[in-house]
């Protein structure tokens, strides 16, 4: 198929610079975006007296028909063009003739690749945001169920406080959330057509840009024809929202790998999201959370890759830009991937309750609540906190939980305990005293709760 341009050339691209420059392998996702942008801007062309009516028709037909071939399947997008742009219009012009020709009219391709890329990264972020709300509400009833499921909350690695599953699932249900309203702040600020600014100084047809916009879903047109061909702050924007999505996911597929372990068995992953050893038949592994934190490292790669490539372009629009496309596809099919398989992961892992509430009682998560009752009894918090010190390294001598020693092993150590001390450190009397906002007690977590639950019903319901 013939090329879009070549008048000013007196010979033929070399066959290896041409396969070189061609983008076509990769930009052919964007065909659904190139038909759509065209369609407007041609029905613009008709409004504004460039293109008759019958041209304008016509080219709308073709295009209506491309589109429809490509989508069942009756036209095959090969490599036979230099991109998808090239590609679309050359069909175009093989069906309807010289009104195909036409279209291009008060357009460049650096303002259509610019148009199809912000189509294709809107769309695509809006999926995004989809799938991030299905795996919330998943975390959302991980959360109303396991209120009172006890189990250590750590810091260092180290067993620190007991909290519940609950209250650990709100943390990651916050990063999500966060997730959430910055794809939003990100979408705001990329919604805006730079379809009209030409190749980098608009054009001297009398176009409506405001029209063009509209019918595309956009904001505004961009305000300068420079940047509009050659910003990709949205898409870097975009990669790094998804960057940070993929860290919270590889965050949380870390600890579900910890849990995982022989030595926690805090969770049993569904058959399903697992896999065996071809040697060792009583492994079950955890191989999905494992691959979602090892494509976190590709999906930084991406964004790093396309902060490279900008750093150095001056004005306006350089080839150097067709090298966004490969790590932004790349990255969104990553990140993608990762959350929908995150929540299929947890949508039907099983939570070993009581592994998780033995290993806060022995982990002596309860340690700072045996200080505070010292200090609750007169005793000054420092002189509270080298006691039980003490008694940890006791309990650790005869192996027992502090909530196992007898009152007379209490009192070796201070004459400030009696009896009520049993209650005082109970798991659930030290979960349910901590009450304040966005503590674990089960009266502030289920109006934690109830608060996720009225915002995720606003934003995805």
């Amino acid at each position: 198929m013939a090329q879009l341009w070549g008048g000013r050339f007196t010979k033929e691209t070399d066959r290896n610079v041409k396969a070189f420059g061609d983008s076509i392998f990769f930009d052919k996702r964007l065909w659904r975006q190139d038909i759509r942008g065209s369609i407007v801007h041609a029905k613009m062309l008709g409004k504004q007296n460039i293109l008759t009516k019958e041209e304008t028709d016509n080219i709308v037909e073709g295009l209506n028909g491309i589109y429809d071939d490509i989508e069942n399947g009756k036209l095959v997008i090969d490599n036979s063009c230099e991109d998808i742009h090239s590609f679309v219009e050359s069909h175009l012009i093989d069906r309807i003739g010289d009104d195909g020709k036409r279209l291009h009219t008060g357009r460049s391709r650096n303002d259509q690749v610019a148009l199809d890329m912000r189509l294709y990264t809107r769309e695509s972020l809006d999926e995004t945001k989809v799938l991030l709300g299905s795996l919330l509400s998943t975390i959302l009833t991980i959360m109303e169920e396991n209120v009172d499921t006890f189990m250590p909350g750590f810091t260092h690695l180290q067993k620190a406080q007991p909290v519940t599953l609950s209250h650990h699932f709100g943390a990651y249900f916050e990063m999500f959330k966060r997730d959430v309203t910055r794809l939003d702040d990100t979408r705001d600020r990329l919604n805006e057509c730079p379809l009209g600014a030409g190749a980098l100084a608009g054009t001297t047809y009398p176009l409506d840009r405001e029209y063009t916009a509209r019918e595309l879903g956009f904001r505004a047109p961009t305000a300068n024809s420079m940047d509009s061909v050659s910003d990709r702050d949205y898409l870097l924007e975009y990669l790094f929202d998804l960057s940070l999505i993929q860290m919270h996911l590889s965050r949380l597929s870390e600890e579900i790998i910890t849990w995982n372990t022989n030595e926690y068995q805090f969770v049993e992953i569904d058959d399903g999201y697992s896999t065996g050893s071809s040697i060792m038949p009583q492994k079950k592994n955890p191989d999905v959370a494992e691959l979602i934190r090892g494509k976190t490292g590709r999906v930084y790669g991406d964004l790093t890759s396309l902060l490279t490539m900008m750093k150095g372009l001056p004005l306006a629009y350089d080839k150097d830009m067709q090298e966004d496309k490969e790590p932004a596809f790349d990255a969104i099919d990553a990140v993608d991937g990762c959350i929908t398989m995150m929540t299929g992961m947890l949508s039907t892992m099983k939570f070993r309750k009581d592994r998780m509430e033995k290993s806060a009682r022995h982990g002596f998560t309860n340690a700072t609540d045996v200080a505070d009752y010292l200090a609750e009894k007169g005793v000054p918090f420092r002189d509270a906190h080298g006691i039980v010190g003490r008694m940890v390294l006791y309990c650790i001598d005869h192996k027992k939980a502090l909530d196992d020693l007898s009152m007379d092993e209490f009192h070796s150590f201070s004459d400030a305990f009696s009896d009520d001390i049993y209650e005082a450190i109970s798991l659930r009397t030290c979960v349910e005293k901590r009450l304040t906002i966005g503590a674990p007690g089960q009266k502030a977590m289920e109006e934690e709760i109830a608060k996720s639950r009225t915002w995720w019903s606003k934003v995805f319901g």
